[in-house]
């Protein structure tokens, strides 16, 4: 097989993410166990990298420093793409619903404690309490872009405001301290789409 047969580069391209992928979760993994150990405060970019066995410069180049190891856009950006391409049937918030579902759902069992992990140290490490203020704030924002394609969605911007607002809202208080919650993440948007309709 040839390097321009199609079949031949979808399975390198799909290597070539699964080896990504992997190398992000040992970065993180490591990244954690670090954080656990000594603290966020006392941990350094460079520790962990050494105990990823990377360079310090990989670790730039896939979570852009420390903050982005807690901060990881690993389900940020595929929940807002699912979101988009929900059925063009669903409302707005139902629609946002059943990404959560689609994404957390199809997360595999290292996945999944890579994100409880995660984000039980985000909760509980005081330094990052204005890094999950700050990430609220951006996913609001990409909510309501992302509303911009949806096939109902508004066209004022601050109605697309206040509905990312109110998604955006009750992901806040559902997640508070609780990792991966999505089964009550589920029920509270239903109640926010229940009260909206």
């Amino acid at each position: 097989m040839n390097s321009t047969d199609p079949a031949s580069s979808d399975r390198s391209g799909g290597l070539r993410e699964r080896k990504k992928t992997r190398t992000r979760l040992a970065i993180r993994r490591e990244a954690f166990r670090l954080f656990e150990q000594q603290g966020y405060a006392d941990t350094t970019v460079e520790q962990i990298a050494a105990a990823a066995e990377v360079s310090p410069r990989t670790l730039y180049r896939y979570f852009g420093g420390k903050e982005g190891l807690l901060l990881s856009d690993d389900h940020i950006s595929p929940i807002v793409e699912a979101f988009v391409n929900a059925p063009a049937n669903l409302g707005y918030v139902r629609a946002y619903r059943h990404a959560v579902t689609s994404v957390f759902g199809s997360l595999d069992p290292d996945q999944r404690e890579d994100a409880l992990t995660g984000q039980r140290i985000l909760y509980t490490v005081p330094e990052a309490r204005g890094l999950v203020y700050s990430a609220y704030l951006r996913l609001a924002d990409l909510v309501a872009t992302a509303l911009l394609r949806r096939p109902d969605g508004p066209a004022d911007e601050q109605e697309r405001q206040v509905m990312a607002s109110a998604i955006v809202g009750v992901i806040m208080v559902t997640s508070h301290g609780i990792p991966l919650p999505q089964a009550a993440l589920e029920q509270a948007l239903s109640v926010l789409d229940d009260r909206l309709c």
